[in-house]
């Protein structure tokens, strides 16, 4: 089998109004966002996407279908999608950085292998070690009153576990958290996430302030770049520290297990560039004995499901203790995909036909079609 025609589509998916969403990095209101297909000479297509974000990656959807088009496209081209490590490499040697965009090729190279193989992915990936992930709903980072009324929207769908957007302005930050919980009463999970938005000084008044509040963890509470620092702050809490924005490559997993810098390792596919660097940095994990909790940046119904793949698959993604976050199509107006998956309100479950299971929703696909980028304003954060 050989990859003959790559080709990549890009979209413009607004969040459904009532449910946009905020945090340190900006408000996320719609998603410019790329779908990816890639097509053989057998006649299978496998499918990928790329939820880039310039201010999260770096990547922007122009950028992401150049790299596309000029680069990568052409380096696949007569390979066979089966060989997914020798694609990778491909696909990694040509460019650096852009995660988002690679990804979103790799997942439709594990797509078309599983589907060559009549197998859903998660069986490529060694089988499941679980039926089921438990989940949790984002409050983004409001005024207090808006960020009770959607928790409680979240906790009547039957949501039972809650991550609280922080890293704004440290009353009103204190303020949310204490007013969600609140409202969910003491045995509801809740974390919080300040997406690098604290220094040192104010995550260690923070973090003190909250720990009387029955914190699940502290994701991301300073900004990325310094292991050295995240470490002394976790030497001071109690509440296990989870590293996002720290943790994009296997080197950033190396130097944050290497400082004792984190409880747990936020991760998926787009940010580490697919699904094979992110089973390497899951390893990284597992051999320094913490775990990894899945992480989102809202993605759609395809990256949805590859993530889905892999929260069964991987044993290090300990859901059951830190809930994923594969939440992105409900936060969406559409999720490109012709059947629904399967996402909550407490458990999300994988689909089980070959490859990733999903089907590309073409009306949908024609109806999102955007040839125009929006402004920056309106671009994911």
């Amino acid at each position: 089998m050989k990859i003959t025609r790559v080709t990549a589509t890009p979209i413009h998916v607004p969040l459904v109004p009532e449910l946009t969403t905020k945090t340190a990095h900006g408000e996320h209101i719609t998603s410019p966002y790329v779908i990816v297909e890639v097509e053989t000479d057998t006649g299978l297509v496998g499918l990928g996407e790329a939820t880039v974000a310039p201010r999260w990656s770096g990547e922007t959807r122009t950028g992401c279908l150049a790299a596309i088009d000029e680069l990568i496209a052409p380096s696949i081209l007569g390979m066979d999608p089966r060989q997914i490590e020798s694609v990778w490499q491909t696909i990694d040697g040509v460019i650096r950085f852009n995660p988002f965009t690679k990804a979103a090729v790799e997942m439709a190279i594990w797509d078309l292998a599983g589907k060559a193989e009549n197998a859903p992915v998660y069986d490529l990936l060694g089988g499941k070690v679980r039926e089921s992930a438990p989940i949790k709903m984002v409050v983004g980072a409001f005024p207090v009153e808006k960020a009770v009324g959607l928790a409680g929207r979240f906790l009547d769908w039957g949501v039972n576990t809650l991550k609280v957007k922080v890293g704004l302005d440290a009353d009103t930050d204190l303020a949310r958290f204490r007013a969600v919980r609140e409202l969910a009463g003491p045995d509801v999970p809740i974390g919080f996430d300040a997406n690098c938005g604290w220094d040192s000084d104010t995550a260690i008044e923070m973090m003190a302030a909250l720990n009387e509040h029955d914190v699940l963890f502290a994701e991301q509470p300073i900004a990325a770049g310094d292991p050295q620092a995240l470490a002394a702050l976790r030497k001071k809490s109690d509440i296990p520290i989870m590293a996002d924005e720290s943790c994009f490559t296997v080197a950033d997993a190396v130097q944050l297990v290497r400082h004792q810098a984190a409880d747990i390792l936020a991760v998926y596919p787009g940010k580490h560039g697919g699904l094979t660097e992110m089973r390497r940095i899951s390893q990284v994990a597992r051999e320094a004995g913490i775990v990894c909790a899945m992480g989102s940046n809202l993605e759609l119904g395809i990256a949805t499901a590859a993530m889905l793949h892999l929260a069964m698959a991987d044993e290090t993604i300990d859901s059951e203790r830190y809930p994923a976050d594969l939440i992105g199509p409900l936060y969406h107006q559409a999720d490109l995909i012709t059947q629904p998956l399967a996402l909550g309100p407490e458990v999300a479950t994988a689909p089980d036909g070959p490859g990733l299971g999903v089907e590309l929703d073409r009306e949908q696909l024609a109806r999102y079609r955007e040839e125009t980028p929006p402004s920056i304003d309106a671009m994911p954060g």
